[in-house]
């Protein structure tokens, strides 16, 4: 994971931007970053007029104080501020770090579920909303808001949180991705990750999303004569990974709580050596992955990096070294 600063920062000043694409006035697209903070904003007020953020802690809980009420979120829980949205985040704990998906088109709505029907992946009941609430004060502040990709700032003479009642459903709200009911195969072959999908940003074409959010939790493995791991793809969508706590399965060792990964669209990617070799030496008995929580923003469009992202200490130049010791398996009279 890239280091804390050795100043104090909010999760406003301690917000960098990882990975980009998209543009924020025609609503297409999306940004990815990361936040380290290590103080509370105080008298200061934050809305993003670009695009809703889907915030993903990592470390730490924070407390989202909005315009409709207060959130109190933790690692392995997700809380999303839509657009427009004015807010300030405190720390409950002593400091706190995390990953946020700045969504520029369409509203995150659950997936269509389709054969899974009613019962399974995130549930309507499991998602929460705030109680109303407001701030009366008088005391001086700063209200920043980001638009056309640029922070603006003005001052003010009370607080902004000043919104006594509310009704609608353009809402701040949480979910705890423990809730989420992790659907997989019982016989064999590997399902497609759309089953993943806790909240998705659709696009004008079926398939590909503007932004997916996909998780991969606690679950069982047990598929009979099937490579387990995620299978090595080209995909159509770009994938920029984060891990709350555990390990990945597709990649053990190297890839740190609080660390990322970004595999682009059409770029070849899969499990290391070690993954395969573990998943192809078993006996194929059933297999509880525990204790793991990682994620996914998938998006149709290529996430192109940023400065910050190449400036990162812990930046992994010899990634592709995980696959070298990969050999040919074919079978036949011309293997």
């Amino acid at each position: 994971p890239p280091p804390f600063p050795d100043h104090p920062t909010t999760f406003l000043t301690g917000l960098h931007t990882v990975a980009t694409n998209g543009d924020t006035h025609t609503q297409v697209g999306m940004a990815a970053h990361v936040y380290m903070a290590s103080e509370s904003m105080t008298d200061t007020y934050v809305y993003d007029a670009d695009g809703e953020l889907l915030v993903v802690p990592q470390d730490g809980r924070v407390r989202f104080v909005t315009e409709c009420g207060v959130l109190v979120v933790a690692p392995g829980e997700i809380a999303v501020m839509p657009r427009g949205m004015v807010f300030r985040v405190e720390l409950v704990d002593d400091m706190a770090r995390g990953y946020v998906c700045e969504n520029y088109g369409t509203y995150f709505e659950l997936p269509e579920r389709g054969p899974i029907g009613a019962n399974g992946l995130a549930n309507p009941r499991d998602f929460l909303y705030p109680t109303a609430a407001f701030e009366d004060t008088d005391a001086t502040g700063e209200l920043y808001v980001k638009f056309d990709g640029r922070l603006f700032v003005v001052e003010t003479d009370h607080s902004p949180l000043d919104v006594v009642g509310w009704h609608g459903n353009h809402l701040p709200f949480k979910y705890d991705l423990t809730l989420f009911n992790v659907i997989g195969s019982i016989s064999f072959d590997h399902p497609d990750p759309s089953i993943f999908t806790v909240l998705t940003a659709p696009s004008p074409d079926p398939g590909v999303a503007n932004v997916d959010f996909v998780v991969f939790t606690d679950r069982w493995l047990v598929g009979e004569h099937t490579f387990r791991p995620p299978y090595y793809h080209k995909n159509i969508m770009s994938e920029f990974m984060g891990i709350v706590h555990g390990v990945y399965d597709a990649k053990e060792e190297g890839f740190s709580p609080g660390g990322m990964s970004l595999h682009n669209m059409y770029f070849p990617h899969g499990p290391d050596h070690d993954a395969w070799l573990k998943a192809t030496s078993g006996d194929q008995q059933p297999q509880k992955l525990a204790d793991t929580l990682s994620f996914m923003f998938e998006t149709r469009y290529p996430l192109i990096p940023t400065a910050y992202a190449g400036s990162i200490p812990a930046l992994q130049d010899d990634y592709p070294t995980v696959w070298h010791q990969l050999e040919r398996h074919f079978t036949g009279p011309d293997a």
